[in-house]
């Protein structure tokens, strides 16, 4: 399993709706689950991007899978970053705590 980053933006201009960007966040959270990779963080941003989440996947044909499955969300854009070890991923989190 390796970790990925991605940085989801659900429109253009940023977070307009809390509860709009929750339900496409969870929705998300089930498409992960749903094609084998977990979600670890949510990491919600009102700058740059609207969620971070790090995502643990078995390889990276699920994680662009997953990448692609975003876009049915509707008006998101996303960047996935490259994959980390676990123990790079344990330095990460510690210092975002």
């Amino acid at each position: 399993m390796a970790y990925y980053v991605f940085l989801t933006n659900f429109t253009d201009q940023g977070v307009k709706s809390v509860r709009d960007t929750t339900k496409r966040a969870d929705a998300f959270r089930a498409m992960a689950e749903k094609g084998g990779a977990k979600v670890h963080t949510l990491l919600w941003t009102l700058g740059k991007h609207d969620v971070v989440s790090i995502v643990e996947a078995p390889d990276d044909l699920t994680a662009t899978a997953l990448s692609l499955s975003i876009s049915a969300l509707g008006n998101v854009k996303n960047q996935t970053l490259k994959a980390f070890d676990a123990a790079d991923m344990r330095q990460i989190l510690g210092k975002m705590s």
